[in-house]
């Protein structure tokens, strides 16, 4: 397929859009927080008309009147959110299959910004190796890849 794809981490979900990828930002929101269980909602506009579901279906939760969320039943992964009428859906992306090729623009909602989310850059950085080596032989992957396959598992 040309273009680009995602989708959840055990692979029940799956997208794709054609064309280029829209505004970028983090929503600080406390719905953010809540929804994708972190310090906000890193997402990433794709015009509904060039998007389509590739594989399954997301649920959606309707975290306020006029807002949808998306996720993967199976796994819980946040995949979206879309206010009603919008042409344009936010992807999460961390769902992207390569979350690199966007580049935030803003944040949004930070009068709920947790109070560390600014010193993050100041922290210590270590690989998954580093940080917990006697594990590394246990963490085997049952998540999808990030591509588009035929079938899964």
């Amino acid at each position: 397929m040309n273009g680009n794809s995602g989708g959840c981490q055990c692979g029940a979900v799956r997208y794709h859009f054609e064309g280029p990828l829209g505004r970028a930002s983090i929503c600080h929101c406390r719905m953010c927080q809540k929804a994708f269980g972190s310090f906000g909602a890193p997402l990433v506009s794709v015009p509904v008309a060039n998007f389509t579901w590739t594989r399954g279906h997301p649920g959606i939760f309707r975290s306020s009147a006029p807002v949808a969320r998306g996720f993967c039943r199976d796994c819980g992964t946040p995949l979206f959110m879309q206010d009603d009428g919008d042409p344009n859906i936010e992807l999460a992306i961390g769902s992207l299959d390569d979350p690199n090729a966007v580049k935030l623009e803003s944040q949004v909602g930070v009068e709920s910004k947790v109070a560390w989310f600014d010193s993050m850059p100041g922290l210590s950085a270590e690989t998954t190796d580093q940080n917990n080596p006697a594990a590394r032989d246990l963490y085997h992957t049952r998540q999808h890849p990030d591509h588009d396959t035929e079938h899964w598992p």
